[in-house]
């Protein structure tokens, strides 16, 4: 399933380079609470969630990253001046140096969601221990559209998404 969710994501991803500046634009979909936002740097023709970022910051969110530190991730405060360090698996993340934060928003990337919040990782488990430790107020999924299908499984420890913002709509899970 994770290979055929990789294939999709990449064709869409070719076809709609501008997917980032779409979630910006509708930012005004979801109910952002107060806080930090942290979003993820944009590897493996993943929705470049940046665009949605630098408008949450200018309504006045802080921001943060993912940083991997073993099997675990932390969030790192994070602006577009910092310089990013090389992390696991081709991501970029926040020094050590960078304070470790509590979002209150996550934005999580993903292979495949359904519309029960469902949503296929990588298979590592990074997100899902993190956001069963230090729960945020609202999880959103961010994926293409056609990366929607009909059922993702999931174990019990699979933490669910509250919206997925795709470049054609905000969904709200029920």
């Amino acid at each position: 399933m994770r290979a055929t969710a990789r294939a999709i994501r990449r064709s869409a991803a070719a076809q709609t380079p501008d997917a980032g500046a779409h979630l910006a634009a509708r930012v005004d979909a979801l109910p952002w609470p107060p806080g930090v936002v942290a979003g993820y740097w944009p590897i493996d023709h993943e929705i470049d969630p940046r665009p949605l970022m630098n408008v949450l910051a200018g309504l006045g969110h802080d921001l943060a990253l993912p940083a991997i530190e073993g099997s675990a991730i932390r969030f790192r405060r994070w602006n577009p001046d910092l310089v990013l360090e090389v992390g696991p698996l081709g991501t970029r993340q926040p020094p050590a140096a960078a304070p470790v934060v509590i979002p209150s928003v996550v934005l999580v990337p993903l292979l495949a969601f359904d519309r029960a919040g469902r949503r296929l990782g990588f298979g590592k488990g990074y997100y899902d221990r993190a956001l069963a430790g230090d729960p945020p107020r609202l999880i959103v999924g961010i994926a293409f559209a056609a990366q929607e299908v009909p059922r993702v499984p999931s174990e019990d420890h699979d933490v669910r998404l509250d919206w997925i913002m795709t470049e054609r709509q905000a969904i709200r899970v029920s």
